[in-house]
């Protein structure tokens, strides 16, 4: 699932509106990275762990030539998932229902009134014809 399927699936929560969905999208998005970026971990229960992570230098080898390399300390982010999704996934647990769209209030249904009169001016004209 991409992002824009993503955006799609959540859009009937939001009252079909994807730009809703697309907002609450980024907002989720942009709290986590600005989180893990101050080095903060961003815990969701029953999801799992998001933690900034560093990695220090060392050394590898270059595939192609079989050289060793020299590889530069880094910054990542490893997720951790929560006992609840290990379960989910491996099918000890079962999932509950998702959840159902808030019911919408039924739009007002607009009553078109057909002119009688032209109606039958019509039937008049038509018959006037076929008398002739």
């Amino acid at each position: 699932m991409n992002k824009a399927q993503f955006i799609a699936y959540l859009a009937p929560q939001f009252g079909d509106s994807k730009k809703e969905a697309a907002r609450a999208v980024e907002v989720v998005f942009d709290a986590v990275v600005r989180n893990i970026s101050k080095g903060e971990d961003v815990m969701i229960n029953d999801f799992g762990k998001f933690k900034k992570v560093d990695r220090p230098a060392r050394k590898g080898r270059n595939p192609f030539t079989g050289e060793t390399i020299q590889i530069k300390a880094s910054k990542k982010v490893r997720f951790l998932p929560a006992k609840g999704l290990k379960e989910v996934i491996s099918g000890a647990r079962k999932l509950g229902a998702a959840p159902t769209p808030p019911a919408k209030a039924a739009p007002a249904k607009a009553v078109k009134k057909a002119p009688k009169a032209k109606k039958a001016v019509r039937k008049v004209a038509k018959k006037a014809k076929r008398r002739r």
